[in-house]
């Protein structure tokens, strides 16, 4: 008597039903994959689209290491001018720079304290920045130049500048000034 039933229901589909039902279970199927064959190796491979379209933006640890502490990390201190008498300078240039990595996040904020970590920010902001410094120690290695850029980079992004007291506040002011305009 059931099947009856589910006979009779089965019959009541319209054409217009039966595509769209056809639709549905095609819709279910799994998307995304696609098998490839290699032709030197004679294999198949099993390609995951959706990783080929945007494997680029899943951050790699170990990119991000060599990005942060053999690039911009590692050309910072190499270029910046070294010794005690230059520290307040280099701190300034890093505080920019631990902004725009931050996306905006700054130590003035919370006391001192940035409630974030640079070297965990997204793997393309890294390399917005390690652009600029290489672009930096190719072309000046100034470090009025430096700071200016990361200023006017933290100015583009919407992001604040650190609060300084009036003595840091004028050394920042002057290394901005000091920089050079293209």
């Amino acid at each position: 008597m059931a099947s009856n039933k589910n006979t009779k229901k089965q019959e009541e589909l319209s054409e217009a039903d039966i595509e769209r039902l056809e639709l549905l279970q095609k819709a279910n199927e799994k998307v995304g994959r696609q098998l490839s064959i290699n032709t030197e190796e004679g294999t198949l491979h099993e390609i995951d689209e959706l990783k080929q379209v945007i494997g680029k933006e899943f951050e790699n640890p170990e990119e991000k290491y060599n990005i942060y502490y053999r690039g911009i990390r590692k050309l910072l201190m190499d270029y910046l001018p070294k010794g005690a008498e230059f520290k307040e300078v280099r701190d300034i240039i890093y505080d920019e720079k631990n902004i725009f990595l931050n996306l905006g996040k700054r130590k003035s904020d919370n006391n001192g304290i940035r409630k974030s970590d640079g070297r965990m920010t997204y793997q393309p902001v890294m390399n917005e920045i390690l652009d600029i410094i290489i672009k930096w120690v190719a072309e000046s290695q100034n470090p009025f130049d430096i700071y200016r850029e990361f200023y006017e980079l933290n100015e583009r992004h919407g992001y604040g500048h650190e609060e300084y007291d009036k003595t840091t506040l004028s050394v920042a002011k002057a290394m901005k000034k000091l920089g050079k305009k293209e």
